[in-house]
């Protein structure tokens, strides 16, 4: 692997011809990958891959009057000092505000690229263009800005960010608040009639912990075989069950784990009180991202949490 400082000028150009290429296939990447969502911001990347093919004939250009047409393989991975890039592109769904991140990163390590490689070139053409490549880069930021300014505007903003939020609340939220009240709500029954029946702070913590592990499993599980997300736009099996999963166990440990403390009374009015903290988080996720009124949503998780912490003491206690 060469060192930066060590390349010729003849090798330099090659590697920003070969740069600029696979930069503009990053783009036009990420235009396709956001096109379906994001159409806006897709046409913006299009403008940018655009951008960086006019590159590349300018530097291609000056090359082959310099140095004639055979052009020597040398990319990034050859050279010390760049930053390995995680391929991004390949990922779906793509995120658009990763994306937009992604990019300015990208404009940032190749303008300081043309600065360094012109401030090293001793040719006056080569530094010429290298110098305009360099101002190119730094002003690709307020490229985007205008792009933005004329394809991203207002109304089309509003409406991606309408898409991401709907996004967000199928892949995550939805799976999330299913686990999480499946969780702290079916495993009250067995834990309040296991502390009841016993009145054994350590047997009911056990009860707890297979019930809340139980759940967890079963609604990964179920989660992740409902749909395989290709039709809904919930995104992949597997993080939609890891999410539910995590969530359900999450919501039944939440008043299992007062049952360690060794008075009874006291394990039992703490446990309670987690209880009425996790119905009023699952109330507000609710009115958050479902778009459900507060009271009403409290009103129907409280409902369906107290039947069933009732039927818990009855059975444990009969």
């Amino acid at each position: 692997m060469e060192r930066f400082v060590d390349l010729s000028e003849r090798e330099i150009l090659a590697l920003a011809i070969f740069s600029e290429e696979e930069d503009s296939k990053i783009y036009r990447s990420f235009a396709e990958g956001l096109r379906k969502q994001y159409p806006a911001s897709a046409k913006v990347f299009d403008e940018m891959a655009d951008e960086e093919v006019r590159h590349r004939t300018m530097l291609f250009d000056l090359y082959r009057s310099k140095f004639g047409d055979f052009l020597p393989l040398i990319r990034r991975q050859d050279v010390k000092g760049f930053i390995k890039r995680k391929p991004l592109w390949l990922t779906r769904p793509l995120g658009l505000d990763e994306v937009r991140k992604y990019a300015e990163t990208m404009e940032l390590e190749w303008a300081r690229f043309y600065h360094k490689a012109a401030q090293s070139a001793r040719d006056s053409s080569i530094r010429e263009l290298l110098d305009r490549l360099a101002d190119a880069e730094d002003e690709h930021e307020s490229l985007a800005h205008k792009l933005g300014e004329t394809i991203l505007t207002k109304a089309a903003r509003a409406r991606e960010d309408e898409t991401s939020r709907r996004l967000l609340v199928l892949q995550y939220v939805q799976p999330g608040l299913a686990g999480l009240m499946d969780g702290s709500v079916s495993t009250l029954a067995p834990l309040f009639a296991a502390a009841f029946a016993t009145h054994n702070t350590w047997q009911t913590f056990l009860v707890g912990i297979a019930a809340s592990v139980g759940a967890g499993i079963s609604m990964a599980f179920a989660e992740a075989l409902s749909d395989d997300g290709s039709l809904t736009g919930r995104g992949a099996p597997v993080l939609r069950g890891a999410v539910c999963g995590a969530m359900t166990a999450a919501g039944g440990l939440g008043h299992t784990l007062p049952y360690l403390i060794p008075d009874f009374f006291a394990a039992t009015v703490i446990s309670i009180c987690v209880v009425a903290a996790e119905l009023a988080v699952i109330s507000f996720i609710r009115h958050r991202f479902m778009d459900t009124p507060f009271l009403a949503a409290a009103f129907q998780v409280v409902v369906g949490g107290v039947l069933v912490f009732i039927a818990g003491i009855a059975i444990g206690s009969s």
